[in-house]
C-alpha cells in the first residue's frame, strides 16, 4: 500500500492518530487553541499539549474523541491532513 494510502487509512481507524505534526496542523487550519481542543473532549489543555508534542498518549475514551476530532478536521481541512503541509495559508 502506499504511504498516502497508508496515512487515509490511519485517519479513519476509530481511534488511530495521525503525526504530531498533522494534529497540530489540523487544530491550527480550523483556528481553533489547546484549550478549545481540551474542552470539546473532556480534558486540561496541558493534556491536548502533551499529546501534540509526544510526550503522552491519550487513554482510550479520550484517544476515540480526539481521533473523532482530527477526522472531522481532516475532512474539513484536507491540505492540513498532510504531513510538512504549509503553516501559511
Amino acid at each position: 500500500m502506499s504511504d498516502p494510502l497508508r496515512r487515509i487509512d490511519a485517519l479513519v481507524e476509530e481511534d488511530t492518530l495521525p503525526t504530531l505534526k498533522v494534529r497540530q496542523q489540523l487544530r491550527l487550519a480550523a483556528g481553533l487553541t489547546q484549550s478549545e481542543v481540551a474542552e470539546a473532549i473532556g480534558v486540561k489543555r496541558l493534556a491536548i499539549a502533551r499529546w501534540e508534542a509526544g510526550a503522552t498518549q491519550p487513554h482510550r475514551g479520550n484517544r476515540r474523541a480526539y481521533a473523532h476530532l482530527l477526522r472531522k478536521l481532516a475532512a474539513k481541512y484536507p491540505d492540513a491532513a498532510i504531513e510538512g503541509a504549509s503553516d501559511e495559508g
